[in-house]
C-alpha cells in the first residue's frame, strides 16, 4: 500500500512538472501538506475549516474560508485541525505563470512577498464566485481546447486580482519616481538571495555596501532612496531578511549552527551568535530549542 501511494504521488509531481500546473478538489488536507519545506511551485488554496499554517518564522491559525498563497521561495506547512476540511488548490510554476503578459502581478501581489500575509479572509460572497473560478480550471485543464494553458493562466491573473481588489489601497499602490525604482531592484535583488537551499551555496550578498555595488550605483543613494521609500534603511532590510531565514534553518532543517552561520555569510559561528543576539535577544541555540 505504502509503496503505491509513494508511485501515485510520483506520477502526480511528474505530471505537474511537465505540464506546469495542475488544479483539483480537495476533501481533507494531505499528510503531504504538513512536511514544512519548500516547495517548487506556486500554490493558491481555497478552503472552509480550522487550519493552522506555519509560513516561514510566522503561525497563522485560521477558522472559516481562507485563500492561502504559497511561494516556492518561503518554507511552510499545513496542519488541519477540523475533521472536515473542504476547498480547491491549484499548483503552478513560475515558467507556466511567466508566459502571461500579467506576470508581473504575482510580484504585485503582497501575498506572495516574505514580509506579508499569505491569507486573505474570505467572505462567503466570496467564496462562492470564487468557487466558480476554481472548477472553471478544473474543468478546463481536461479540455482538449488549444489555448487552454492562456485561459487557465486568465483565471490564475484573476483570483490574483480579485484579491489585490480585497487589500486596502496602499498596501499595493505604487510610485513611479526614481526613488521607488531603486527600492524596488533592491528589494528584489535581496529577495533572489533566498532561499538558502544548500550550506555549499552561502549568501553572497549581505551588506548595503555589497548591494550598491552589484546595483552600481552610490551606496549613500542607496540608502537614501530605501529610507525615502520604506522608512527603514538598506541594512535594516538586509538583516530583518537574514534574521528570518535563521529562524526558518533553526527551526525547519537539522543544520548544525555553525553550518547556518557560514550558510548566512558569517566567517565564524560566534559572529552569527552575537548577530541574532542583538536583534532577537535570545542566542540560535535557546531559539531552536524554544521553539521546537
Amino acid at each position: 500500500m505504502k509503496e503505491k501511494v509513494i508511485r501515485v504521488i510520483s506520477e502526480f509531481n511528474s505530471e505537474l512538472k511537465l505540464q506546469g500546473f495542475k488544479a483539483f478538489q480537495i476533501e481533507s488536507d494531505s499528510n503531504e501538506t504538513r512536511t514544512y519545506s519548500r516547495k517548487e511551485f506556486y500554490k493558491i488554496c481555497l478552503t472552509t475549516g480550522k487550519s493552522k499554517i506555519h509560513y516561514s518564522d510566522k503561525t497563522f491559525e485560521q477558522e472559516g474560508t481562507i485563500l492561502f498563497f504559497g511561494n516556492p521561495h518561503i518554507p511552510y506547512s499545513w496542519e488541519t485541525i477540523s475533521t472536515t476540511y473542504v476547498g480547491y488548490t491549484i499548483l503552478f510554476s513560475a515558467e507556466f505563470f511567466k508566459n502571461s503578459e500579467r506576470s508581473e502581478s504575482l510580484q504585485q501581489s503582497s501575498f506572495f512577498k516574505i514580509g506579508g500575509t499569505p491569507v486573505l479572509k474570505i467572505t462567503s460572497e466570496q467564496r462562492d464566485f470564487l468557487n466558480t473560478i476554481f472548477q472553471k480550471m478544473i474543468a478546463e485543464q481536461e479540455s482538449d481546447y488549444l489555448y487552454k494553458d492562456e485561459l487557465i493562466r486568465n483565471y490564475i491573473s484573476l483570483i490574483i486580482h480579485e484579491s489585490l481588489k480585497m487589500e486596502p489601497s496602499e498596501n499595493y499602490e505604487q510610485n513611479k519616481n526614481a526613488s521607488s525604482r531603486l527600492t524596488s531592484v533592491f528589494l528584489e535583488l535581496l529577495e533572489r538571495q533566498f532561499p538558502i537551499e544548500t550550506t555549499a551555496n552561502p549568501l553572497q550578498l549581505k551588506t548595503a555596501q555589497h548591494y550598491g555595488q552589484h546595483l552600481n550605483v552610490h551606496i549613500n543613494y542607496l540608502n537614501r532612496a530605501v529610507k525615502e521609500v520604506t522608512g527603514k534603511s538598506t541594512t535594516a532590510h538586509i538583516t530583518e531578511r537574514i534574521i528570518t531565514e535563521a529562524k526558518a534553518l533553526l527551526l525547519h532543517t537539522d543544520w548544525s549552527i555553525s553550518e547556518i552561520a557560514y550558510a548566512l555569510g558569517f566567517e565564524y559561528p560566534t559572529y552569527f551568535n552575537n548577530f541574532f543576539k542583538k536583534q532577537t535577544g535570545t542566542n540560535p541555540k535557546s531559539f531552536r530549542l524554544t521553539e521546537v
